[in-house]
C-alpha cells in the first residue's frame, strides 16, 4: 500500500493544501449552518436522524447490523441513535419477514412525512446555495463530492481495526 508521502509526491502540495483547507472550511460551515434547510423545518432534524431515516427510506426495512454496516458505524451507535426515532414514532420495529425471531427497523408513515418535510427544506437550501450555478456545475460537484465521500469512507474502513468476529 502506498504511503501518504508517496501519494503527495505526484500532486502539487499547494493544491493538496488548498483542498484540505477548503474541506476544513466546508466542515466548519456545514456544522455552523447544520445544512438544515430553510423555512419552518430548518435545523429541525439532526444529522444522525436524517441519515438513518434516509437510508431506511432508500433501502427499506433492515436490521440494526445491516443499517450500521451500510452507514459505516458501530451497531451500538445505531441502536443509541435509533431509540429516540422509535420513541417518537418516526421508526417502527417489525418482525423480520423471513426470520420471526429477528427484528427489522422501518420508516413509519409519520417518519416518511417528517423526512419528506426535512428533505424539502434541505433541497431549498441547496437550491439557494447553488442558485448561480449551472445544472452541469451542480452535477459535477455532486459527482465529485460523492466520489470524495466514498474515498474517505474506504480509507476510514481500511484504517479501522476489525473487531472481534461475531
Amino acid at each position: 500500500m502506498p504511503t501518504s508521502s508517496d501519494m503527495t509526491t505526484h500532486t502539487d502540495p499547494a493544491l493538496l493544501d488548498a483542498l484540505q483547507h477548503q474541506v476544513a472550511v466546508f466542515a466548519r460551515r456545514a456544522e455552523q449552518s447544520r445544512l438544515g434547510g430553510v423555512g419552518q423545518a430548518r435545523n429541525s432534524m439532526d444529522r444522525a436522524a436524517y441519515l438513518l431515516l434516509n437510508r431506511l427510506d432508500q433501502e427499506g426495512p433492515m436490521g440494526v447490523k445491516a443499517l450500521a454496516a451500510g452507514m459505516g458505524i458501530d451497531s451500538s451507535t445505531v441502536t443509541r441513535q435509533v431509540a429516540p426515532l422509535v420513541d417518537s414514532g418516526l421508526v417502527s420495529r417489525a418482525t423480520h419477514p423471513e426470520d420471526g425471531r429477528a427484528v427489522v427497523l422501518q420508516l413509519s408513515e409519520r417518519g416518511q412525512a417528517r423526512l419528506d418535510e426535512v428533505r424539502t427544506s434541505r433541497r431549498a437550501l441547496m437550491a439557494l446555495v447553488t442558485e448561480e450555478w449551472s445544472e452541469a456545475e451542480r452535477e459535477a460537484f455532486t459527482t465529485l463530492l460523492t466520489r470524495f465521500n466514498a474515498s474517505l469512507a474506504d480509507l476510514t474502513a481500511s484504517l479501522t481495526p476489525a473487531g472481534p468476529a461475531s
